[in-house]
């Protein structure tokens, strides 16, 4: 149910209807995650966004006047979220995704304000970025739009369905897929021709979106897709990580037809070309197999199977073949645990490792999770999980304490 808060003033003579359609686009659209860092000021800004130019720090969208947007317009509003420059001609960052906003119709745009607006005010005011130099002169994101934003609605697509066309509408738009989802040049845009290919962001993997059997959905059905989406948690894997939260502030409250209409657009993803992985030497693979039935088989299962919906496959898995093995080692160090959603309210767990094995153990096990039962990923590096370990801090092992007893030498 809808609750209007202490902003409702601003939203007076709005008919309900608009105000509901909003607040499921604003759910569609992750807002609250990236606009809050107090989760009692919701939407009122300041959360760090980590970028490879600096930090930048969400703005305020609460309808306070001085220090969020209540003195903006609908027309200041949609040239924000259309072509990414607010009222007093600021250009904004594509941190704030308004290459992805631009896809959205003006209604649209306008209901999201509309929900905005009825919001309770707050007076917080956002920590200024810290970009690197120049980036840190706005006028840089004309450049910038010159080079690699193109504004414009979505325009559906007459050769396909209502349901494809409203999923790619979502997943382009709203939803912003391809902001985690698709690799970024040096200049932070996306790379040309490789939409939802998977990339590296804040230390985790987002995976592959493209319909590969290795490393992407291919072995997802849609309704595989839509239950993931929905709960957190699906036969396959489970959402943890930054992707744990777009379940739980965005996909667990958007309706069935709309997870349905992402899940028939991303089956049609086509795949991604494949690259021929690097192979592991046979030690580290005796020495990760060693390790693994140690520390890991008593959920994974030895021959790595898993438990469904409580233990992910770790065979077959495609994010452990990513190319880009962060979130198989992250998970490694730190542990993980799944969504909780109001279908799936109690999560899954794993414990971190950090502790117990040292980097070249964990270098070991990961590539053999990367390589055993039929899956194919090229061998991690002991340096890749030092690396790791420093970004997130993960406790260090103990120089004589291993989980297996096994020793890698290093080469």
């Amino acid at each position: 149910m809808l609750v209007l808060a202490g902003g409702a003033a601003q939203a007076a003579g709005l008919p309900y209807s608009l105000l509901e359609k909003g607040k499921r686009l604003v759910d569609a659209g992750d807002c609250q995650a990236c606009h809050t860092q107090d989760k009692r000021k919701p939407f009122a800004g300041g959360r760090a966004i980590p970028t490879p130019f600096g930090t930048i720090y969400s703005a305020n969208i609460t309808p306070d006047r001085d220090s969020g947007i209540g003195g903006w317009t609908e027309d200041d509003f949609y040239r924000a979220m259309h072509e990414g420059v607010a009222p007093h001609g600021e250009r904004l960052y594509p941190a704030f995704p308004y290459p992805n906003f631009t896809k959205m119709t003006r209604d649209d745009v306008n209901a999201i304000r509309a929900y905005l607006m009825s919001l309770a005010p707050v007076g917080d005011r956002p920590p200024p970025n810290e970009l690197l130099w120049p980036l840190n002169h706005r006028i840089m994101m004309a450049g910038w739009n010159m080079l690699f934003f193109t504004p414009g609605e979505y325009k559906p697509d007459p050769q396909k369905s209502d349901a494809w066309n409203r999923g790619a509408y979502l997943v382009q738009g709203a939803g912003h897929c391809g902001a985690c989802h698709t690799p970024k040049n040096v200049f932070g845009a996306d790379k040309s021709g490789e939409d939802l290919r998977g990339a590296q962001i804040q230390d985790w993997t987002a995976p592959s979106l493209a319909a590969n059997d290795r490393d992407g959905l291919g072995r997802w059905s849609k309704e595989d897709i839509v239950e993931y989406l929905k709960t957190g948690r699906n036969k396959l894997s489970g959402a943890t990580g930054l992707m744990a939260e777009v379940v739980v502030n965005s996909t667990s409250k958007m309706s069935d037809d709309d997870l349905n209409a992402i899940a028939t657009y991303l089956k049609d993803t086509p795949p991604a070309p494949d690259t021929a992985p690097g192979a592991p030497t046979q030690e580290v693979v005796d020495a990760g197999k060693a390790i693994y039935n140690d520390s890991c088989a008593a959920c994974h299962d030895t021959s790595g199977v898993g438990v469904p919906h409580m233990f992910p496959p770790l065979k077959d898995n495609a994010i452990a073949q990513q190319e880009d093995p962060s979130t198989v080692v992250r998970i490694i160090l730190e542990g993980a645990m799944t969504a909780a959603t109001k279908e799936r309210p109690t999560p899954s767990a794993m414990p971190a490792f950090a502790w117990k094995l040292s980097n070249e153990e964990i270098a070991a096990v990961a590539t053999y999770v990367r390589n055993a039962w039929g899956n194919r990923a090229s061998p991690v590096s002991a340096s890749a999980v030092g690396k790791m370990r420093q970004a997130i801090n993960a406790e260090k092992a103990g120089p004589q304490v291993a989980g297996s007893g096994v020793r890698i030498n290093p080469r």
